[in-house]
């Protein structure tokens, strides 16, 4: 454990030393000196927009504000009763927080299916129901067209009269066209208007805040409400999106206005940020009813700081959110997800092959569209388009509608075409995916391997054609000022390519049972290959390719199947695609926003090889002009100002004299304004001629002197310090573990400079051959 983390490092919460010193020795009138415990300063101790937490700090206060209320609790029986309520705060959040995020995504769901349908017609038994509900209660569907019944009409249907013909057809076209572009102009209008930061997936911020970077307003309520109405609408305007990666960012938002009702979360943003982590793992639990591969995706992806009591409360708060998510049954099916799916047939070691190819597949994808779409946000980011977000995600709309409507397989939701790809044919199934000529022979409840007939071959070449336009439009939809989820669409190419393999290994097997490869344990008539199963691993293939995720997409992947058999091909095929897309590079697509952005987050995966010091890196640097500092006594009130005024730093290093430059500790900026505007405010003889004083003890001054200004309670005795000589892979290691703003440099305990996380990065990107100018972030 390093030394420093035992020091009380600015502990709010150990008393603000009086602002006068004893008054008696200068006779200049009586004081009246401020106690922060009974009257605290509003606005100490926070921190501006845009600036990184100090995780040392918070969790002193917290260490203090513990042992405050475990010492009362022996004194008093109301005391006790206060410290028992305040241990169960952190439970009776995570199940507000379940109990919220798990409601809002029933509602999101059952609004987005009603409106996804709603492009294609209308229910005339009450517009309110989507198009299963609506055929649900009617006698005169059929298994074989259960899709169609006499209360649902088609858009071209209700103009023209009739369900056929070329006209009906177009009038079904153009309205399709036309609801997806109203979806998409009120998705992208209330989010400029309203709630700029209710664009986008969320999660490269979440990563951001979670590493202890304070982005105002970003979970905030109004975020959280267009958020949770302009993804209902992206997701039903038929873009190639999901709403899986921004759910994450809606139960973040739910964790973080229910935080503000209770005092130690509301008070202290590291602990916050454990809420944040458990709501990271409840918005991956209702978006694919995961509870456990949810709180798993927490630890793995987005959380910076995972304590295990994190982790169990991640879990409840995921098993809260997935049973109100499944007593809202928002689909109808009693589960969690549209897509869930089971498979009967077991998987030979021979196919291991193929989905290793899928892997492989999945890799290229991934590395392959991380680098487009970057590219494609770069050019948004630096030319005209970006000014005209609406008219971006306008034209991409009428495009993808245009393309999409033909084929059955772009025309529907990114989810039912999955749920589509993953079904397992039966013997009444009436998919065209299931279009197989029959034969007699059958083993069990499963059917048999059969060859492909009519419809099969012509889903195979409208699956091929929705595979290409699915990762073209990816590419562009992705990072436009809407809601966008990227699990849907990766999965979606995925399950595609699967599919496609999994068919071709079907008939495969059926024409060449005789093989060596097939002899051994697919005799004719058996059921061998499940292309489902083939589609589902794809899947998880290329969304491991994109975000990098391991264990818990597993995990996830397991949770949608409910089978443990399919482990290891799921394993297989993820580890595959993982390594093949880290050849060409180690950034998942999170990550790589977030330096596109220039958010200040130190990745904890990445290794730092360089050979630089501490020395090459602090700032200043030789042709800079030298570090502005504070002298502990002898600089008037006047002087700190001004110094405060001429720089733009967020904190400045408290040295003994400027000539001898011994480090005595650190103040930040926000505190130190806060506490000399207060100081003029309720001391009476503060001017700016008086002294500020930050030793123990007070001076002598003269006689007619104005009192000093003692400020030594806000300052940090025990400032996180390296020497010149530190190694660089050392320091950032100790600004990873610690979540460090600020470290200064001394030789032999004079001060020598200071490195802020900004600095590391900036010397990152240099090494990288990047723009070091690209991290915009204080």
């Amino acid at each position: 454990m390093h030394p420093f983390l035992f020091s009380t490092s600015l502990s709010l919460s150990g008393g603000y030393e009086e602002f006068c010193g004893r008054t008696g020795m200068n006779g200049n009138g009586p004081c009246n000196p401020v106690d922060l415990l009974e009257d605290p300063l509003p606005g100490l101790g926070t921190y501006e927009d845009f600036n990184t937490i100090d995780w040392v700090r918070e969790k002193s206060k917290d260490r203090d504000r513990h042992r405050e209320i475990t010492k009362n609790s022996r004194q008093s029986t109301v005391a006790l009763v206060h410290s028992i309520s305040d241990a169960f705060s952190g439970w009776l959040l995570m199940l507000l927080v379940g109990l919220m995020s798990g409601a809002l995504a029933g509602g999101i769901d059952i609004a987005a299916h009603w409106l996804t349908d709603m492009k294609e017609g209308i229910c005339l038994a009450g517009f309110w129901f989507n198009h299963e509900h609506c055929c649900w209660k009617s006698n005169e569907t059929t298994f074989q067209d259960r899709d169609s019944c006499p209360q649902w009409k088609t858009w071209g249907e209700l103009i023209t009269g009739t369900s056929q013909g070329a006209f009906a057809y177009v009038v079904s076209y153009l309205m399709y066209i036309c609801w997806a572009l109203l979806f998409a102009f009120l998705a992208v209008t209330l989010v400029r208007a309203f709630a700029p930061y209710a664009c986008g997936s969320g999660i490269p911020e979440i990563k951001t805040i979670l590493s202890g970077f304070i982005i105002r307003g970003y979970l905030g309520k109004w975020t959280l409400i267009i958020k949770t109405i302009t993804l209902v609408l992206a997701v039903s305007s038929g873009l190639s999106l999901g709403k899986e990666g921004p759910l994450v960012h809606v139960a973040c938002c739910c964790a973080n206005i229910l935080c503000y009702l209770f005092t130690k979360y509301r008070k202290n943003e590291a602990k916050r940020r454990e809420v944040l982590s458990a709501a990271a793992a409840v918005g991956v639990s209702v978006a694919f009813g995961a509870p456990i591969g949810g709180v798993l995706f927490s630890l793995e992806e987005v959380s910076y700081y995972f304590p295990l009591k994190t982790l169990w409360r991640s879990f409840f708060a995921a098993l809260v959110a997935a049973f109100t998510l499944r007593s809202i049954n928002p689909f109808g099916n009693s589960r969690l997800v549209l897509f869930y799916v089971e498979f009967h047939a077991p998987w030979h070691l021979v196919e291991l092959g193929p989905f290793i190819l899928l892997g492989i597949f999945g890799g290229l994808w991934g590395a392959l569209f991380i680098k487009a779409n970057i590219a494609w946000c770069r050019i948004r980011k630096t030319t005209c388009l970006g000014h005209y977000p609406i008219v971006e995600v306008l034209a991409v709309t009428a495009l993808t509608a245009l393309v999409a409507y033909p084929n059955s397989y772009t025309r529907m939701s990114g989810a039912e075409l999955i749920s589509e790809l993953f079904n397992d044919c039966s013997l009444l199934d009436s998919s065209q995916l299931c279009g197989y000529n029959q034969v007699e022979t059958s083993t069990g409840n499963s059917l048999a391997d059969r060859p492909a007939g009519k419809g099969l071959y012509t889903a195979i070449w409208q699956l091929a054609l929705a595979l290409i336009f699915k990762m073209l439009i990816t590419v562009i939809t992705f990072g436009m000022k809407v809601p966008s989820g990227l699990f849907i669409p990766s999965m979606a190419v995925g399950a595609i390519a699967g599919r496609l393999l999994g068919i071709g290994m079907e008939q495969l097997a059926y024409y060449n049972h005789d093989w060596r490869i097939f002899k051994r344990w697919c005799s004719p008539g058996a059921d061998c290959i499940t292309p489902g199963l083939y589609a589902m691993v794809g899947a998880a293939a290329c969304l491991g390719g994109v975000t990098r995720m391991t264990v818990s997409l597993v995990v996830i992947m397991f949770e949608l199947t409910g089978g443990l058999e399919y482990i290891v091909p799921l394993m297989a095929a993820t580890m595959t695609s993982k390594w093949m897309a880290d050849a060409f590079g180690r950034e998942g697509i999170y990550e790589a926003h977030i330096r596109l952005n220039g958010y200040p987050f130190l990745e904890p995966k990445e290794e730092f090889e360089h050979s630089s010091l501490a020395v090459d890196v602090m700032r200043p640097r030789r042709s800079d002009p030298s570090l502005a500092v504070l002298t502990q006594e002898g600089m008037s009130v006047g002087e700190v100002e001004a110094l405060v005024e001429s720089t733009h730093y967020s904190g400045f290093p408290v040295v003994v004299s400027e000539e001898s430059q011994r480090l005595v500790g650190f103040v930040l900026r926000r505190d130190l304004l806060i506490s000399i505007d207060n100081a003029r405010k309720r001391q009476e003889g503060i001017v700016s001629a008086s002294i500020v004083v930050f030793t123990e003890h007070m001076p002598a001054q003269a006689a007619d002197a104005p009192p000093a200004l003692r400020l030594r309670g806000i300052m940090d005795l025990s400032p996180f310090t390296v020497t010149d000589h530190t190694p660089m892979d050392i320091t950032v290691d100790i600004f990873r573990k610690l979540g460090l703003r600020q470290c200064l440099v001394t030789h032999n305990g004079r001060l020598l400079g200071i490195i802020t996380k900004k600095d590391i990065l900036k010397h990152m990107a240099q090494i990288a051959n990047r723009d070091p100018d690209s991290i915009l972030f204080n």
